[in-house]
């Protein structure tokens, strides 16, 4: 008696896995229907009739959206390859004016994102205006495993994942107060007076990686008195005299009411690191956005520096 094995094989549908991925990524119905020019409830029916095909539950709908299962996540890496492949093959056949695409999410610490990235956003649209980009500003570490954004830039190298990691750029930070500020108060003629002044500084506790906490190595024992976990908000608070700081020279030093005090006692050297997972490293929209930040931050390595 002859016994035969039947393999079946799913033909999966590449447009399926471009809803899947999408939806991994967003999280929201809405929010992928408008990045794919479609209404939500084609969306749906995408995810659904992979699901189906798969026999698996690929999502799971909570408040803040729809986040993977546990087949939903050893699907992605699957997925993502065949991203990988569909881009590898129109960069390689395609035309080569053909304009760049998609969605690209970037992970940012908050002072670079809000106060230098975003000064150079204009530049990019001109050159690239059908890439969509999304910014998590945010000084924690962003997870590009569980595709929280595709491309991350951190204040430490990642010491684990899949990524490919580079150094992006060196920049500094001193210590700044403002006119106002010192116009009220004792002078600032060495080290041995900060004892005297006020501070603005993080919350310990809070402080999304320890290189932040650089106050301390500066003075012993300041006398910090407004905390906040946001640079934007210490800056803020600055400018409007209250209190001395430090600053990213690339911010502080475009604002002539803000002065840099004891610059050869005062500097804080620290690194950028640009990361991206290994599978999507080689996509075409996100060479494109890895190109553009480091165009940027080499024309810009003077103003990073604090040399200009």
């Amino acid at each position: 008696m002859c016994i035969f094995a039947h393999t079946v094989v799913v033909i999966f549908d590449w447009n399926d896995i471009r809803f899947f991925l999408e939806l991994s990524r967003k999280g929201r119905l809405t929010e992928v229907a408008k990045a794919l020019k479609v209404d939500h409830t084609t969306v749906s029916r995408r995810v659904l009739a992979l699901e189906e095909k798969l026999d698996a539950k690929l999502f799971e709908a909570t408040p803040r959206g729809f986040v993977l299962t546990q087949a939903g996540e050893r699907l992605l890496p699957q997925a993502e390859a065949m991203e990988s492949a569909s881009a590898a093959i129109q960069d390689t056949v395609g035309g080569e004016n053909q304009t760049l695409t998609g969605t690209v999410r970037l992970g940012v610490p908050e002072g670079f994102g809000s106060q230098f990235l975003a000064m150079e956003l204009a530049t990019f649209r001109q050159l690239h205006p059908k890439i969509e980009l999304e910014f998590v500003a945010n000084d924690r570490f962003v997870s590009l495993s569980k595709r929280e954004a595709d491309l991350s830039i951190t204040l430490a190298r990642p010491k684990s994942g899949r990524l490919i990691s580079r150094k992006l750029t060196n920049y500094r930070l001193r210590l700044y107060a403002s006119r106002d500020y010192l116009s009220t108060h004792s002078p600032i003629l060495s080290m041995n007076d900060l004892k005297d002044h006020d501070f603005i500084s993080y919350i310990d506790e809070l402080v999304p990686d320890p290189q932040l906490l650089y106050l301390t190595d500066i003075i012993a024992n300041p006398n910090v008195t407004l905390k906040s976990s946001s640079i934007v908000l210490q800056f803020q608070a600055t400018l409007a005299g209250a209190g001395l700081s430090i600053l990213h020279c690339f911010v502080a030093d475009d604002y002539p009411d803000l002065v840099c005090l004891l610059p050869e006692e005062v500097e804080i050297n620290r690194t950028y690191w640009l990361n991206t997972p290994e599978d999507i490293h080689d996509l075409a929209r996100i060479k494109a956005v890895s190109q553009f930040l480091s165009d940027v931050v080499r024309q810009q390595q003077k103003r990073l520096l604090g040399e200009t």
